[in-house]
């Protein structure tokens, strides 16, 4: 049973936090998210963050950094406001403490099935934008994409990869959360730092951290997003194929690109969410602990 009202959730508050962590972390981060792509999908012989980047930008310009970027912004956006309400609400249900308490595990997996809904279409289309421009180049804009691919395989493909990429939000989800949790009230009641300095420490490890153990999901998952659409293969089909063709480390293809991008954008992400609640109405709701 909820041990709080509606309003005393001030899940409104919750919202625009969100709101401001997602608009923060996905400008912070597009570029290195593309970068990643093109690591993870092979569709580059160069072997490192910079080399991969210098690249992109001496033969495609430097707008094709954010080439994308309107789908992950608008979506990325709604995707945090509703996360983080739902991690508010979930956590109260739980009865969760601060620190390093499992039940915050569980409110951040709890999230994963709607965040998943939004995600997998934003993922679709991103990954379809960012290896457009190397292949095809048959899309103009992130709506022109959309609109090709419901036009000719229907409404149901933009949700191409939607089960590994809901897997992927549950094994990610759970533990962003919960290593946050756990670093940020460690960091601040050691007196190591105070709660201004935790906060983008904590949620630069905890996005770090959590990439690292979901990583492999994610290679797959923009391995199915990434096939010439209807896709061919699934998600099991395509875990076969990279380990077949390019071995076991191929699951981590992009993991440096993909863990600095988390630091640098979960930090950020977290310093706007909770300057946003500072804000407004002069914290986070739970900062006591539960009986």
């Amino acid at each position: 049973m909820v041990t709080k009202s509606w309003k005393e959730l001030r899940l409104r508050e919750e919202a625009m936090g969100g709101l401001c962590a997602g608009v923060v972390g996905t400008i912070i981060g597009f570029p290195l998210d593309l970068v990643k792509t093109r690591m993870q999908t092979g569709t580059t012989k160069q072997t490192t963050i910079f080399s991969v980047g210098q690249t992109i930008v001496k033969e495609e310009g430097i707008r094709a950094l954010y080439k994308g970027l309107w789908p992950p912004l608008i979506s990325l956006s709604i995707l945090n406001t509703i996360t983080f309400a739902q991690y508010t609400f979930w956590r109260e249900l739980y009865n969760a403490n601060p620190g390093w308490d499992q039940r915050n595990y569980l409110a951040g997996i709890s999230c994963a099935p709607v965040a998943g809904i939004v995600s997998t279409v934003e993922n679709l289309v991103k990954t379809q934008m960012q290896l457009d421009n190397i292949t095809r180049k048959q899309y103009r804009s992130s709506l022109s994409c959309v609109k090709t691919l419901i036009q000719s395989h229907g409404v149901g493909i933009i949700y191409t990869g939607h089960i590994v990429n809901t897997v992927r939000e549950a094994t990610f989800l759970g533990s962003y959360f919960f290593v946050y949790e756990g670093l940020r009230e460690g960091l601040v009641r050691s007196s190591l730092c105070n709660v201004q300095v935790a906060v983008p420490i904590a949620g630069g490890l905890s996005g770090a951290v959590s990439w690292l153990i979901s990583f492999p999901l994610d290679c797959v998952r923009a391995g199915v997003q990434g096939q010439r659409l209807p896709p061919q293969h699934g998600a099991r089909q395509v875990l076969i194929s990279l380990l077949r063709e390019r071995g076991v480390w191929s699951l981590y293809s992009g993991a440096s690109a993909s863990v600095t991008r988390a630091f640098l954008v979960s930090g950020s992400r977290f310093s706007a969410y909770e300057g946003a609640l500072w804000m407004l109405r002069g914290g986070r709701n739970y900062e006591r602990h539960h009986d």
